[in-house]
């Protein structure tokens, strides 16, 4: 017997997203964005508020950047979600950590995360319900340390930081359990 929550934002796992864009004057910031999700073969789209200085940065520049937050950098990815550039200054800079602008887009590559999408600004949508901003991945770039064998991200080797919203605590991905378009193949035949 299931047990009524009230509203809960149910869905599980939710990434854990580094966003990171230029602002005018060519500084780096970052922001930790869980409510994101690939919506098309090359687009990705961030559910994050406008008020963001991560978000007032790619409207400015029209690109950022997504990395994928790891188990060795969780502190950091936690830190860019707690601390806010608009009140921050140094917020980026607090951490030690290093930026590259990308060969791609005009935004920074964060180097201490391991998979990082480079994305041109395609849209953004407002309504009553939410404020997505939409990027058009031009790249995709990875350690080779988290690569398998065929040049494949290998999630086991990647470590990948999944946010839970039930507790609020962050969780690893990797192990694999099926694949995909087989494990349910055999209802196929019925």
């Amino acid at each position: 017997m299931k047990k009524n929550l009230g509203v809960v934002q149910a869905v599980y796992p939710m990434p854990v997203l580094m966003v990171a864009a230029y602002d005018e004057n060519g500084k780096v910031n970052v922001m930790n964005a869980a409510w994101g999700m690939i919506c098309n073969s090359d687009r990705i789209a961030l559910f994050i508020d406008e008020d963001h200085k991560t978000t007032q940065n790619l409207l400015k520049t029209k690109a950022f950047t997504v990395a994928l937050a790891d188990r060795a950098h969780m502190d950091v990815a936690d830190f860019f979600g707690i601390a806010t550039g608009n009140s921050m200054t140094d917020k980026f800079e607090r951490t030690g950590y290093h930026a590259v602008k990308s060969a791609f887009v005009n935004a920074p590559i964060i180097e201490e995360f391991p998979v990082v999408m480079e994305c041109e600004l395609a849209e953004v949508t407002c309504t009553d319900s939410f404020y997505a901003i939409v990027g058009k991945i031009i790249n995709t770039a990875a350690e080779e340390r988290v690569l398998d064998e065929k040049g494949k991200v290998d999630p086991g080797k990647l470590e990948a930081l999944i946010f839970d919203q039930f507790r609020h605590g962050y969780y690893v991905s990797g192990e694999q359990v099926g694949k995909a378009w087989n494990a349910g193949a055999g209802l196929m035949k019925q």
